[in-house]
């Protein structure tokens, strides 16, 4: 059984919100937001979650009650102080993640364990404000987090070993199926799925076929469950942008890397997929 008692995850956006939803069912976890809106908002996210898994027959009554019952708010800080292991997931920003980062230096722990739920940035660049960077990972959940199994566990170049162990005993609790990754540029997954994803807005620039068509094409001629243009709706048409970007900065391949023109524009219009009700589909 894992020694990691008590959780925070810092954001309550659909990731923050669906980890949150999956630790209660195991650990005490302290949802924190600057936005009491969010908090709300990300609440009942976590309760419909948890309704959803009750009238499956996943969860019994009791465990829904109880798990609701394990879930706490906080619009400060304070409470990480308290926790054995705190996730930020903020948006995919490496600003964002390090100005969360340096106010963590100032209230965890010595011995609590940081990690990010980043797609692909680079954890030890994260990990050098804290004054002891070898307790801090990686850990990538994916959309949506209550029925994806997968995580990336990470090891940051400082990561120590046996922090690593802890982190991913306890990611086996949650009923998740971890995958052990080195820290590069995109992970596993998204360095072959973002690609994927951009060749084929640049598929649908080059006017070879429509959005829906090629989708078609890669569900029905490569058993794809979903087209690789309504995945980047559901993962973001934002977040695909900058994990191409990231990839495109700090891995050589010219042309291979370039982000399509579709996901620059869709961006810049702000149709970023399925949150926004608009992005290579209507919604």
């Amino acid at each position: 059984m894992s020694d990691i008692r008590k959780v925070s995850v810092i954001g309550a956006g659909t990731m923050g919100a669906g980890i949150a939803a999956v630790i209660s069912l195991h650990n005490d976890v302290v949802l924190v937001d600057v936005s009491e809106e969010q908090l709300k908002k990300a609440t009942a996210n976590v309760e419909k979650t948890l309704a959803k898994w009750a009238e499956k027959g996943i969860i019994t009554a009791e465990a829904q009650v109880a798990a609701r019952a394990r879930l706490s708010l906080s619009s400060t800080m304070d409470p990480v102080s308290e926790v054995d292991l705190v996730i930020e997931a903020v948006p995919e920003n490496m600003d964002i993640k390090k100005a969360v980062f340096s106010k963590l230096a100032a209230v965890v722990r010595p011995d609590t364990i940081v990690a990010s739920n980043t797609s692909g940035l680079n954890i030890s660049e994260m990990a050098s404000l804290l004054e002891n960077p070898s307790r801090v990972l990686g850990v990538h959940f994916f959309n949506p987090v209550p029925v994806m199994k997968l995580v990336e566990v990470i090891r940051a170049e400082t990561t120590d070993e046996a922090v690593f162990r802890r982190a991913y005993e306890w990611i086996l609790g949650l009923g998740k199926d971890p995958v052990e990754v080195r820290e590069y540029p995109g992970f596993v997954v998204n360095r072959i799925l973002i690609p994927m994803i951009n060749e084929a807005a640049w598929t649908l620039a080059d006017g070879v076929a429509s959005a829906g068509d090629i989708d078609k094409a890669m569900k029905l001629g490569a058993n794809h469950p979903i087209g690789p243009l309504s995945l980047a709706d559901m993962i973001g048409v934002d977040v695909c942008l900058a994990i191409m970007q990231n990839l495109q900065e700090k891995l050589p391949g010219g042309r291979k890397y370039e982000p399509a023109p579709a996901l620059v524009e869709l961006v810049a219009a702000g149709k970023l997929g399925r949150k926004t009700g608009e992005g290579f589909f209507k919604y």
